[in-house]
């Protein structure tokens, strides 16, 4: 293995995860004939051939197959390694993924107030339903809704959260008092399909429902239809509290369930500790402490 260079297993991954020579010599920004000459010259090491070659069609040989992940897993961790001993780890930039619900709802409102305290960091926002791929992006943390379970993160929970249904004061003054919870369910409710309602309807004795529009995926729509009337929704704590603050929603019952889900700060075990990214933590989770709980009568 000392014999086998490292700029061999880097072209190898590059051309056997495109499964293309020319793919492959683009991303490493060499021409085709310099890659297929490393590819030769690996096989040659290895007294292995690792792709089949039909024409421009290439495939992975069974010794190619095996030695892909391996290749991968490696050079991520060369990348990972080389990358905290060579930023800033004080200041600087700061790439942290997120939920676009809760980056508009939650955190955006209190945002100014890191900044003024952390003028050295330049926090930078993903905003994207999809969580990141920590080994394969340069996003060092990121927050999460959901059970707390993620392989390969280190976890710090952040907020637990609670299900209300909430409308626009116009529509209760039109429809009239929802006097029950029994009341609330003759009535179609505005949701996104997901399963982070089932405690709602567990608790509530429903074995679920559909969504008065169901085709309409995105909660910030949803929410935005409620406030303007178009029905009553049914939505979680931490995305409507500032809203019925301002009294641009109201609670139609006082009815809360807590979700079998909470938010996470989420981040790879190498970034966890690193300053910037710990200022940037314990900030967020200082809000977190401080908000306040849904009221229950």
């Amino acid at each position: 293995m000392s014999t086998i260079p490292l700029n061999a297993l880097r072209t190898f991954e590059a051309v056997a995860s495109r499964l293309s020579f020319a793919k492959g010599a683009a991303a490493l920004n060499v021409t085709p004939a310099a890659v297929s000459s490393q590819i030769r010259a690996l096989e040659e090491r290895l007294n292995l051939p690792l792709f089949h070659r039909h024409g421009r069609q290439i495939a992975l040989t069974e010794a190619g197959r095996k030695l892909l992940p391996g290749v991968q897993r490696g050079l991520a961790e060369l990348r990972q390694a080389v990358e905290v001993v060579t930023q800033d780890r004080t200041e600087g930039v700061l790439n942290v993924s997120m939920m676009p619900t809760f980056l508009q709802k939650w955190l955006m409102p209190r945002l100014s107030e890191f900044y003024s305290k952390q003028p050295q960091i330049d926090l930078r926002i993903n905003a994207d339903n999809t969580p990141v791929n920590f080994e394969n992006t340069d996003f060092h943390a990121g927050i999460r809704f959901g059970a707390g379970r993620w392989p390969g993160v280190k976890t710090s929970k952040m907020l637990d959260d609670w299900i209300l249904p909430v409308c626009s004061p116009r529509l209760i003054r039109e429809i009239g008092p929802i006097a029950s919870v029994e009341d609330l369910q003759k009535h179609d409710l505005l949701f996104v399909e997901s399963e982070v309602w089932n405690s709602w309807f567990r608790v509530l004795g429903e074995r679920g429902r559909e969504s008065r529009w169901p085709l309409l995926n995105d909660s910030l729509s949803i929410l935005m239809a409620a406030e303007q009337g178009q029905g009553i929704a049914l939505s979680r704590w931490s995305l409507v509290a500032r809203d019925i603050t301002a009294g641009r929603l109201v609670r139609p019952i006082d009815t809360v369930v807590k979700t079998d889900w909470s938010y996470y700060f989420v981040a790879p075990p190498h970034y966890y500790d690193l300053p910037k990214v710990a200022a940037f933590r314990d900030w967020i989770l200082g809000h977190c402490e401080r908000f306040e709980l849904p009221e229950q009568r």
